[in-house]
């Protein structure tokens, strides 16, 4: 344990557990993205899988618990890298020299708080919906309830409203601008760096960020092309409520 603690304590220790709580998180966005998928299958196949999430309260409640370590040591390990760098800045009489590297670390520290509002505007969105707006608006937006058995309205009604997609929109673009440079560092930092393969690991980097992005920004596209669309069948599943 105290080996453990004294490794965490170094900046190599602290970007292996951003690197592995990383993984885990991209882990659940791949994940989540092929569950919300289904929405292009119909509202009976959304539905149905949303009522089956919670009728395995052991993976949902244990996923939702890793996410949660996952995130708070993905932030507290951003955040001390941060306050390392800040403090081993050299002086402002000292030339600057921007490098590459440098410029990913900028890059994560500027997506990560859009990032977190995201997360945090996003379940608001669709997994506490019910409890924070009740019978009433959501978000305001006159005609948009919540309904209790049926996500799929809850997700498609949303995005047909500017308020709900725009902060979703920047959101998945902070999203893929952390995935890529997230993706990339994350295998530096496991050791997976050579001048000869790099080029791969940037390529792979690039194309699970861009799949991660495009994959997320359908469901506000279908919607508002018209493609996906409210349904009026009514569901009535009790492990939703």
């Amino acid at each position: 344990m105290q080996r453990a603690l004294t490794l965490y304590n170094t900046t190599i220790g602290k970007k292996a557990v951003m690197a592995a709580s990383g993984f885990i998180l991209l882990g659940f966005t791949v994940g989540h993205l092929s569950g919300n998928l289904k929405a292009f299958a119909g509202p009976t196949e959304y539905n149905e899988y949303a009522r089956w999430l919670r009728t395995v309260p052991a993976l949902l409640w244990g996923a939702r618990i890793a996410l949660l370590f996952a995130v708070l040591a993905h932030i507290g390990s951003a955040f001390q890298l941060w306050k390392r760098n800040k403090d081993a800045r050299p002086s402002r009489y000292q030339k600057n020299v921007s490098v590459a590297t440098d410029y990913a670390a900028k890059t994560m520290y500027f997506s990560g708080p859009i990032l977190l509002f995201y997360i945090l505007f996003h379940l608001a969105h669709l997994t506490f919906g019910g409890m924070l707006f009740g019978e009433g608006a959501m978000f305001g937006i006159e005609g948009y309830a919540w309904e209790v058995s049926n996500p799929y309205n809850n997700m498609v009604r949303g995005f047909q409203h500017w308020p709900v997609v725009i902060p979703y929109v920047l959101g998945v673009v902070a999203l893929g601008v952390h995935l890529f440079h997230g993706i990339w560092s994350m295998f530096q930092s496991l050791g997976a760096n050579h001048p000869k393969y790099n080029h791969l690991r940037r390529d792979l980097a690039i194309g699970l960020a861009a799949l991660l992005t495009l994959g997320n920004l359908s469901f506000p596209i279908a919607v508002m092309a018209g493609y996906l669309e409210p349904t009026n069948l009514t569901f009535h599943f009790p492990e939703l409520m």
